[in-house]
């Protein structure tokens, strides 16, 4: 089946753009602003949920990257402390964790109904594939959470 000339015309040109989009999203290096990854435990907290609301106010599970944005900061601004693995963050304070290895870690968490958040840390995005995947996986999540 052959198509019209405006029609392959149009196939090779979106076929053109996709590739340059991919080719884009391997060989650019992904650069962040800083190596911290803010959450915010809201104020008001702990009122709601003792008054019987289920809300999730960090996400089940956090992705940082080794040498890039490898830092997990966790500020408190309800008016009770939370609990956040063997450590205590009292009203106000906030707690900067740095991560230095490639792993997945498992911490108690008050902040979550599970009582429980996962803290996935991706090796540097030094190849190509990395950085696809990377890019693919969050802007899988943006269409997720829309």
């Amino acid at each position: 089946m052959t198509f019209p000339r405006p029609l392959r015309t149009l196939l090779g040109a979106s076929a053109a753009v996709v590739l340059g989009g991919v080719l884009w999203a391997a060989f650019t290096p992904v650069v962040f602003d800083s190596h911290e990854e803010l959450f915010e435990i809201p104020k008001g907290t702990w009122a709601r949920r003792r008054a019987g609301a289920k809300i999730e106010i960090l996400p089940q599970e956090i992705r940082l990257v080794v040498d890039m944005r490898n830092i997990l900061v966790l500020r408190n601004l309800d008016d009770v402390p939370q609990i956040f693995g063997p450590t205590l963050i009292m009203p106000g304070q906030s707690f900067r964790l740095p991560f230095e290895k490639a792993a997945e870690y498992q911490f108690e968490c008050s902040a979550h109904l599970s009582g429980q958040m996962t803290v996935v840390v991706d090796e540097p995005l030094t190849s190509p594939w990395a950085r696809l995947r990377w890019r693919a996986r969050r802007a899988a999540k943006k269409v997720l959470h829309a």
